[in-house]
C-alpha cells in the first residue's frame, strides 16, 4: 500500500469513528427522496453500463433531482446526457494530498441537501467512502457484501458476483420492489441495518 493510500485509509478510519447513526422508515423515506446523489464507477465499461440504467433510476425517483458524481479526474460529460441530470466531477484542486475530498468540496456537495446516495461504484475507493460518511442523515444504499455499515444503511445483496450489468439491474429492481412494498424489509437479500418499519 502506497503512503497516500495509507494516509487516506487512516483518515477514513478517523471519520468512521465519528459516524452518526440514523434510523429510516422503508418504503416511506424512499418515496420521499427529493435530492439524490449517484456515485459513479471509475471504469469506462462500468460507466457505459450505468448509463443504460439512468432511465430506470429517473423512473424510480421521478420526483427527485438526480446528481451524478464522477470519480476524480474522470470526465463523463461526453458519455452521459445532461438532460435530467446534473453531473459533478471533482477537479484535482478539490482533493487533498491523499485523494480525499477537501472540506470546501464537501461543503458544496452538502449544500445540495441530498437525502439519498446510491453507490454504483463497486471498486474500493477512499473518495467514495469519504462522501458516504459525510451524509449521515441520507439513506445510503450500496451493494451487499461490500462496504457495509456505517457507509451504507441499506445494503442490497444479489446472487451475482462479477456481472455488473445484472448487479445494477438486481439492485434497482429490489429498490423498485421495496418502494412498491412487494418485498418485506428484512427478507433474504436485503440487509436493513438501521431501518424502522
Amino acid at each position: 500500500m502506497g503512503i497516500r493510500r495509507y494516509v487516506a485509509a487512516f483518515q477514513i478510519t478517523r471519520i468512521k469513528r465519528k459516524a452518526e447513526l440514523t434510523s429510516f422508515s422503508i418504503p416511506g423515506d424512499l418515496l420521499r427522496v427529493r435530492h439524490m446523489l449517484v456515485l459513479l464507477p471509475a471504469g469506462l465499461r462500468e460507466l457505459t453500463l450505468v448509463k443504460q440504467f439512468l432511465p430506470t433510476i429517473s423512473q424510480l425517483f421521478k420526483h427527485a433531482d438526480i446528481t451524478l458524481l464522477a470519480m476524480p479526474g474522470i470526465q463523463v460529460t461526453d458519455i452521459y446526457p445532461r438532460k435530467g441530470f446534473q453531473i459533478i466531477t471533482p477537479a484535482v484542486d478539490q482533493l487533498g494530498w491523499a485523494g480525499l475530498p477537501k472540506k470546501t468540496f464537501m461543503s458544496v456537495l452538502q449544500g445540495y441537501n441530498f437525502d439519498m446516495i446510491l453507490d454504483l461504484n463497486f471498486e474500493e475507493s477512499h473518495f467514495t467512502s469519504a462522501v458516504l460518511l459525510s451524509f449521515p442523515k441520507a439513506i445510503r444504499i450500496g451493494r451487499g457484501n461490500a462496504l457495509g455499515g456505517p457507509y451504507y444503511n441499506l445494503e442490497i445483496k444479489t446472487k451475482y458476483l462479477r456481472d455488473e450489468r445484472n448487479i445494477y439491474r438486481s439492485l434497482l429492481e429490489t429498490l423498485g420492489d421495496l418502494m412498491q412494498r412487494r418485498v418485506q424489509v428484512g427478507n433474504e437479500g436485503v440487509s436493513t441495518g438501521l431501518l424502522e418499519e
